[in-house]
């Protein structure tokens, strides 16, 4: 079970490096800005919990910045939490193509990082425009296939040595 989790992790981190590249890939060929979601989490949880940023004030440049790396870090932290998981339940997923097991671990990771912003108030898909579902989607699906093809590719080194 520990090799499945840190193999999961591993291919969580894989995962996340291609979701990351995919949406700055988005960025660039769109023109368009990075999403403020994940700054916009960080704000909710400073609302919700007795976390301040801002010694320099709540608007304050150094706030947004720490805002920012903190939205990072957990985009980083729920990669790696999918990919731990999915080592978790990999192995009682029995034979399934590759194409299935990266479609669900996106579909996990999609759901995993815009649950939460829904509950808080952060995000409401069902008002998004087509082109932000792509911007969202495709990404996760990335995440998805890289996350199952680590850990398969993973799992076939241990097997065979």
């Amino acid at each position: 079970m520990t090799h499945n989790v840190l193999a999961g992790l591993a291919a969580g981190a894989a995962g996340t490096t291609a979701l990351d590249a995919v949406s700055y890939l988005d960025m660039v060929l769109r023109a368009r800005p990075p999403s403020s979601t994940p700054e916009d989490t960080v704000r909710r949880l400073e609302e919700a919990l007795p976390l301040r940023l801002y010694p320099d004030g709540r608007d304050s440049e150094a706030a947004s910045n720490r805002r920012q790396g903190l939205g990072a870090l957990l985009g980083i932290a729920a990669g790696l939490a999918v990919g731990a998981g999915y080592g978790l339940v990999r192995p009682r997923l029995g034979r399934l193509p590759l194409a299935v097991l990266g479609t669900g671990a996106g579909l996990a990771a999609n759901i995993g990082t815009t649950g939460p912003m829904v509950a808080m108030g952060v995000t409401d898909p069902r008002s998004w425009p087509v082109s932000s579902w792509l911007s969202d989607l495709l990404p996760h699906l990335a995440y998805g296939f890289a996350t199952a093809a680590v850990f398969e590719l993973t799992c076939h080194a241990r097997r065979s040595a």
